[in-house]
């Protein structure tokens, strides 16, 4: 009887200090999004100010592409270029091979489903979505969402006119891996 007594109380403090590690890691991560998003913030509202929009972004955006706003969901995200591992840790990702905007196509973004896009769970159809860029402002219309695993990269494929395509895991609220993508389809609006 003593056997697990004692086995419980050497496993506490590991599994305390588990907890505290795990917190601190959450919190540092917490701490670097969001310094990112309000320095890049400022650099894109910089260059925004200082580059006449006819010009090809400057060279020293290399990986900012510009803000996406969901007025009504509150969101507005830094869009960085690619979908790498620290692309989304950071900001919102432009997928490669998608068209950019301003062009006709499908212009595809990815987030996570536990920062930048946990707000689509209340996404819906007519809701406005914004992105800036150096090129200038996009205007897009929701018109539909979908569930469908991650293996149906379809939805990334260009269609006819202007669309932006945003992906993140489903569902959100799920710890681990998700099994599938929530995707929202808009429609530029001029």
């Amino acid at each position: 009887m003593t056997f697990p007594l004692t086995l419980l109380r050497l496993a506490q403090p590991c599994l305390f200090g588990l907890a505290a590690a795990s917190l601190c890691y959450y919190a540092y991560s917490l701490v670097e999004m969001s310094s990112f998003q309000d320095h890049q913030e400022a650099r894109f509202s910089q260059l925004l100010a200082a580059t006449p929009r006819e010009n090809a972004v400057p060279a020293a955006s290399q990986t900012l592409m510009g803000r996406l706003q969901i007025p009504r969901l509150k969101v507005s995200a830094i869009v960085v270029k690619g979908t790498g591992e620290q692309d989304l840790k950071l900001g919102v990702g432009h997928i490669a091979g998608t068209t950019m905007p301003g062009t006709p196509g499908n212009v595809g973004l990815a987030g996570h489903r536990d920062t930048f896009f946990r707000p689509l769970r209340n996404i819906r159809t007519q809701d406005a979505i914004h992105l800036t860029t150096m090129e200038g402002e996009f205007h897009y219309r929701v018109v539909s969402t979908q569930i469908v695993p991650p293996t149906n990269v379809e939805v990334l494929t260009p269609g006819g006119g202007e669309v932006l395509t945003l992906v993140t895991c489903y569902p959100f609220f799920l710890l681990g891996t998700a099994p599938d993508r929530f995707i929202v389809r808009a429609e530029r609006v001029r």
